[in-house]
């Protein structure tokens, strides 16, 4: 497997980001920073909703509250780089690389730790095991980003999962159109769209990534019949008010991406500063719901510690008791999720 060629933090002529960062050395020391040109070109000020999500901050490194796993992805791989989680459904991890790497990630106990993308071994094995389990019929790309992968290591991939009878839907996270768009071209599309039914979720968090050039990347994608899906996460400072997420929802319809999730953050180590309560989560939902479009409403999920999978929650569908949640599984388990914040 390859990557494709491209520059990576090559900020030219900003200053206060590049002091920035000179001045924030033990946190990426500890959590490695890469940006691109295009998305720290949407920056307008030094901590705003861009600023944030990209740029390192000292409070990564005091938060020793949480869990670098707490989904349990290691303990759910059968073969490297590959996660079984849910009974018709895999996440396949394809790539270590990401254009922009988010400082709220929620494999942010990966970033650093390894660049290299998936290698023929551990293809063939994730692909055998797939093959070898007939319940499986959704297949996950994810990463790292999967789209920062060369064309025709994209191929092979693809082509090995269609080769796989009872595959039947094969999905790609990728946050490209967002933080890389120009990665999002008329051959890629064609490549993408041999492979139907493929469906492609971004992951676009605030208004100001809705540019001219993000819009381009998702009609490209939506001209070749790829259905776009968005999954937000809710991060404190950045798009936790409802005019934000009312800004951000509706402008996703405008350009072809429906609103799929919008996520509680995760209890993963070193992002705790992002994190808002379940309960500031639900006042958003309460502020979307008919008040725009029921298209533009996402389902806001909770995902689960210990890996017991996505719950979805409505304003008046969970048992609150001061800062314990009780939430049922997928399962029907009735689970106590504890609402830390900090």
């Amino acid at each position: 497997m390859q990557y494709i060629t491209y520059s990576n933090i090559t900020i030219r002529n900003n200053k206060t980001i590049t002091e920035s960062l000179c001045n924030s050395s033990s946190v990426s020391a500890h959590y490695p920073v890469r940006l691109t040109d295009y998305y720290t070109g949407l920056i307008r000020q030094s901590g705003d909703a861009i600023w944030k999500q990209c740029m390192p901050d000292a409070r990564e490194l005091e938060d020793r509250t949480q869990c670098p796993d707490p989904l349990d992805e290691l303990a759910l791989s059968p073969v490297p780089g590959l996660i079984h989680r849910y009974p018709d459904r895999v996440v396949l991890l394809v790539s270590n690389r990401c254009p922009v790497y988010c400082r709220f990630c929620m494999r942010k106990r990966l970033v650093g730790s390894g660049d290299a993308p998936m290698g023929e071994d551990d293809l063939h094995n994730v692909l055998y095991y797939i093959a070898a389990h007939p319940e499986i019929h959704d297949v996950i790309l994810s990463g790292g980003d999967p789209l920062m992968l060369d064309n025709e290591s994209l191929s092979k991939i693809l082509t090995g999962l269609r080769a796989i009878p009872h595959v039947s839907i094969i999905r790609i996270g990728t946050r490209i159109p967002v933080t890389f768009p120009e990665r999002i071209t008329p051959d890629l599309c064609k490549l993408l769209s041999t492979f139907h039914p493929l469906y492609i979720n971004t992951h676009f968090n605030h208004p100001n990534e809705i540019t001219g050039d993000s819009a381009t990347a998702c009609t490209l994608l939506a001209d070749a019949g790829i259905p776009l899906g968005n999954q937000t996460v809710l991060l404190k400072g950045v798009n936790d008010s409802v005019d934000t997420m009312r800004n951000l929802m509706t402008g996703l319809l405008a350009i072809r991406v429906k609103p799929y999730y919008l996520h509680q953050m995760d209890l993963v180590q070193g992002t705790a500063h992002f994190r808002t309560s379940v309960k500031a989560g639900l006042e958003i939902m309460r502020g979307l719901r008919g008040h725009i479009s029921g298209m533009a409403v996402p389902h806001y999920v909770i995902d689960l510690p210990g890996g017991k999978g996505k719950v979805a929650i409505l304003p008046d569908d969970v048992e609150i008791n001061g800062s314990t949640l009780l939430l049922r599984t997928y399962t029907g388990e009735r689970v106590t999720y504890q609402d830390i914040v900090t």
